[in-house]
């Protein structure tokens, strides 16, 4: 039987001296960790009670700071137009035509209300031999909004409003993954778009549109919300945004 091999001094030397030094390049990486912390807390709590705000959370704050300017901006450009139009030589017939036609102003009449909605997210096929939903089938896209706003459109519609917001010619129908963002303001859905306008025409442009009836296949077969009401008088709001129009302008 052999005799047990024992560490030179030598060896048992280097040893100690290699724990040594990974002990110091710990301690020397956790005082660094330990600055680090420090110089970005800048002296305040980083572990609070408060949940953090989520980017959504921004988003909606934002849109709601935007609503508020909006109506800031409506009462500064009615004073601005009455002092304008006090000097503009202009009949009151022709201004509220030309405030009628481009949608600055109310708009009451018979209307057709079109409201989309999100399917369940656990949403399964309601129609035999369809396939399972993929998460973009169950969720309102910006094609869907606009074939319902152009489909009124088409239907000789006097107004619409998306929401709580009327259009105008320059309003764009935008959505980011199934928010729709209008003229600086976040929604969510349901989806309500409201058209003034002749009902039997109205409906009739609804039925015609090839993107409308795509659209209907998924209700049918995952249960996406779709509702279209009758309504005998509503007052559609005048737009208060700014009508200025912005551009890309060449450098120098």
């Amino acid at each position: 039987m052999s005799s047990p091999v024992h560490a030179s001094p030598t060896r048992r030397s280097a040893r100690s001296v290699v724990l040594r030094l990974l002990s110091a390049a710990v301690f020397a990486l956790a005082g660094l960790l330990f600055w680090v912390s420090f110089d970005t807390a800048k002296g305040v709590d980083i572990r609070t009670d408060e949940p953090l705000l989520r980017l959504s959370d921004r988003v909606q704050e934002k849109s709601r700071q935007n609503e508020k300017l909006d109506n800031e901006l409506s009462g500064v450009r009615k004073d601005v137009d009455s002092l304008a139009h006090a000097d503009s030589g202009v009949s009151d017939a022709t201004r509220d035509r030309l405030s009628a036609e481009a949608g600055t102003s109310k708009l009451s009449g018979p209307a057709v209300s079109v409201t989309l909605n999100d399917a369940p997210p656990d949403a399964a096929p309601l129609i035999a031999g369809v396939p399972d939903p993929q998460p973009n089938d169950l969720v309102i896209h910006q094609q869907d909004l606009q074939a319902v706003v152009n489909a009124l459109w088409a239907g000789g519609a006097s107004g619409i409003k998306v929401m709580d917001q009327r259009l105008i010619s320059t309003s764009a129908v935008r959505c980011v993954g199934n928010t729709l963002i209008l003229q600086g303001r976040v929604y969510s859905p349901p989806y309500k778009i409201t058209a003034v306008g002749d009902p039997g025409k109205l409906h009739k442009a609804i039925d015609r549109s090839p993107a409308i009836q795509n659209y209907l296949q998924y209700v049918e077969a995952y249960g996406l919300g779709w509702k279209v009401e009758d309504d005998k008088r509503v007052t559609l709001p005048g737009y208060s945004g700014t009508v200025d129009l912005h551009y890309a302008k060449p450098v120098g």
